[in-house]
């Protein structure tokens, strides 16, 4: 299904998820104001307590984000890109996270096989030859694990299942039994969309990993967590809601 839409009029909603941020978050949403896109900011402050929730509604008061949404505490990057899902207006949806990793300059190459009907998701992988920052080795083992069990699982031949630039029809997003609430959100997107036989296409995109000291949050607990979300929602299937 095509987005029924001119070009020019095809608006992308950015996701924007944030936790403990408020020294990256204002120069991740100047850089998406500057995507050659109609580009719609919904940001998300995930129970912040070093001053975000006062950075994202002074940009909101400025114009440069569209949206903003509160949670009193944290829930995790899944409830939060749940809700951003749910408020996003746009035709096309991609979560950014805001910690300087991911370049929006990608963004337009991303949106292109949707655009031209080749698509419903384009995923950006950080494995597929653009420019990257050399950090762990035993992170990119652990992501390639995943990647390869969870293509075992959905049939796909993905080279980057846990990468955060996952851009999707809106329509169809939205229609997915979503749950998630941590790092998990990117194995069910994954899932999910295997299973609604989507067309998927995978793009390289460039990449700025942070280290720790720098304020990398996701650890080896949440690859343990990944490996039980990749059996629990391929192999279990969404629950349905009972008919009253």
């Amino acid at each position: 299904m095509s987005i029924p839409y001119d070009w020019n009029d095809i608006v992308v909603s950015a996701i924007v998820p944030v936790y403990n941020e408020a020294t990256t978050v204002k120069v991740v949403v100047e850089r998406l104001q500057e995507v050659p896109l109609h580009v719609e900011i919904v940001a998300i402050n995930d129970g912040s307590s070093d001053g975000t929730g006062k950075v994202l509604d002074a940009l909101r008061e400025q114009g440069l984000i569209n949206k903003v949404i509160h949670h009193p505490e944290n829930k995790g990057k899944g409830a939060a890109v749940r809700a951003g899902i749910h408020a996003a207006t746009g035709h096309v949806i991609v979560v950014q996270d805001a910690d300087l990793e991911y370049d929006p300059s990608d963004l337009p190459t991303l949106l292109d096989p949707i655009r031209l009907d080749k698509a419903d998701a384009v995923y950006g992988s950080r494995f597929h030859g653009g420019p990257r920052r050399v950090l762990f080795f035993w992170h990119s083992i652990g992501n390639r694990f995943l990647t390869l069990l969870s293509n075992m699982l959905t049939d796909l031949n993905l080279s980057d299942m846990e990468t955060c630039y996952k851009m999707v029809r809106a329509d169809l997003l939205k229609s997915l039994p979503l749950v998630s609430n941590r790092f998990g959100i990117e194995v069910e997107v994954t899932a999910r969309l295997a299973q609604a036989k989507a067309r998927i296409w995978e793009l390289p995109i460039s990449y700025s990993g942070r280290t720790y000291a720098e304020g990398k949050k996701i650890d080896w607990r949440d690859g343990v967590a990944a490996l039980w979300h990749i059996l629990r929602f391929n192999l279990l299937p969404p629950r349905r809601k009972r008919a009253r």
